[in-house]
């Protein structure tokens, strides 16, 4: 009966050892997580990915070139002399608008913090500017219904500036704070400028700066939260001051929540929501090459390695049709899509 036991144990064991390797070798709890955002099939033989990198906690991985990626058709390794591959620029297919929305109501206004605040956004709008081709636009809100308009969607730096200093004589029509209206607003705005857009991937990005909650009550937190959850819009919030509701304010910002306890830290959480931007951006790869094949469908598997941890992604496309005479660098035909920057 020991001997039996003994044996049963060593099985046990092996099971277990064989599982373990399997998941590990899966890659699960220390893999790269890759996201297939998009891809392009178009002849003469061009094939186009988009996706995004991770590691296994959510850290964008950011850097990698051409080199870093295996490119494997049916499993067989593609030649990165034969297949040409390179990383183009995005702007090529992908869009990006941010509005930028500030608590224009009585308590920021008579605090003294406008300034602060301008001064803040200025600095936010130009971290932006850095990337190419980002619209960015600014409005306010207060008790009003409507949004107050400082600058439309550009990606002048020098007329985003031009409307911020013109804040610095604002004066409040309605003291109270029509917050949740605002959110509602600025997403619909954002949206009909990501529809606008020529480029076929579109994002944007909803930055809100309040030092409070709602007071107006012209739209409910549920309606609110409601529209955020259609919507494909990424949103962070910065909230002023010691005592605000950072719970609820959390809950609006569903891609970051900055707090900050005086006016004299306005401008450090400014510059931690466009880190926070700029990083979720550079986890984005345009990986092009040149497929060899000529007919057939095939499965296309894109591996990457970093430091030690790997990652893939499976896209199958059918090559019916393809010829000599691809060039790696065309634009890609993606199919139009709002992109979702995805939440951890």
């Amino acid at each position: 009966m020991k001997t039996t036991n003994l044996e049963s144990r060593r099985d046990t064991t092996g099971i277990i050892g064989l599982v373990l390797g399997m998941v590990l070798s899966a890659g699960f709890g220390c893999g790269l997580k890759l996201q297939r955002i998009n891809t392009s099939v178009q002849r003469p033989s061009n094939i186009a990915v988009y996706f995004s990198v991770e590691t296994h906690g959510g850290e964008p991985v950011a850097g990698l070139d051409a080199k870093q990626f295996r490119i494997y058709e049916d499993d067989q390794l593609i030649s990165p002399y034969e297949s040409k591959q390179t990383i183009l620029n995005p702007d090529v297919a992908v869009s990006h608008s941010i509005l930028l929305l500030l608590d224009l109501s009585g308590s920021i206004v008579k605090s003294g913090s406008l300034p602060a605040l301008i001064n803040a956004a200025n600095t936010f709008a130009d971290q932006m500017a850095k990337k190419s081709k980002v619209k960015v636009a600014v409005y306010g809100f207060d008790g009003r219904k409507r949004l107050i308009s400082v600058v439309g969607f550009t990606t002048d730096t020098a007329s985003v500036k031009s409307g911020l200093e013109r804040l610095r004589n604002h004066k409040v029509k309605d003291p109270s704070t029509n917050l949740n209206g605002a959110v509602v607003l600025s997403v619909k705005k954002l949206e009909k400028q990501m529809a606008r857009a020529s480029q076929p991937l579109r994002f944007g990005t909803l930055v809100v700066f309040t030092d409070g909650s709602d007071r107006s009550h012209r739209v409910t937190a549920k309606k609110m939260h409601e529209r955020l959850d259609k919507s494909s819009v990424a949103v962070f919030v910065i909230g002023l001051g010691v005592d605000i509701d950072s719970g609820q304010l959390s809950k609006i910002g569903r891609d970051g929540f900055v707090k900050a306890t005086n006016k004299g830290t306005i401008d450090k959480a400014f510059t931690q929501v466009a880190q926070r931007i700029e990083a979720q951006g550079r986890k984005f790869y345009l990986l092009s090459y040149c497929s060899p094949s000529r007919a057939g469908e095939h499965l296309l598997r894109v591996k990457v390695t970093y430091k030690g941890k790997s990652g893939s992604i499976e896209h199958k496309f059918n090559a019916k049709g393809f010829r000599p005479g691809c060039n790696p660098k065309r634009k890609p035909n993606f199919s139009l899509r709002r992109v979702r920057l995805k939440r951890k």
